[in-house]
């Protein structure tokens, strides 16, 4: 994906952060500190590493009462963990993603 199309709805994205990403190759190595929230109130980092798998595109649909701040397409990022489980993160502004050797 080039740093044009590596786009969400309405997020764009750290061009550090995109230019890593195109430069991932399929096996390499990954971390990944996703900020996840539940609620208002309740919030916590989550680490993940991994084997990168490939970046895609997120349809969520369409649903009622939206608020302009929901994505309608994101970005996923797919990994394999060290466990051999097949996991994907989407991104947003505060995700964080290291190459690592």
């Amino acid at each position: 994906m080039s740093e044009a199309t590596l786009r969400s709805s309405t997020r764009t994205f750290r061009p550090e952060l995109v230019r890593l990403i195109n430069g991932l190759q399929p096996g390499q190595r990954i971390r990944i500190t996703h900020h996840v929230r539940v609620g208002s109130t309740t919030s916590w980092k989550h680490v993940a590493e991994g084997k990168f798998r490939g970046v895609t595109y997120l349809a969520t649909g369409l649903a009622t009462d939206r608020v302009p701040e929901d994505d309608i397409i994101v970005v996923t990022v797919h990994f394999t963990k060290d466990n051999h489980e097949l996991s994907s993160v989407t991104l947003d502004e505060h995700t964080q993603i290291e190459a690592l050797p």
